[in-house]
């Protein structure tokens, strides 16, 4: 049990890992002139798509340790 709770932590913290790197990329890649229907560039977008996903796949990482914790802790 413990072994697939590292495995999913281990997944879930890469998951925040290219999150971050792509709304990095997003970032240094602000064009103002590629907009899309609303106005808005593009990028800022995705920026604000990677942000909601990475603090999503923090929480999910948090929870996975609280468990972890609690399994190791019922041993």
């Amino acid at each position: 049990m413990t072994i697939l709770l590292v495995l999913l932590i281990i997944g879930a913290a890469g998951a925040v890992a290219f999150a971050l790197v792509r709304g990095l990329h997003a970032f240094a890649n602000l064009r103002p002139d590629d907009v899309d229907e609303n106005g808005l560039p593009k990028s800022l977008t995705v920026q604000n798509r990677m942000m909601f996903a990475r603090v999503k796949w923090q929480a999910i990482t948090i929870l996975l340790i609280v468990v972890l914790l609690l399994v190791a802790g019922s041993q």
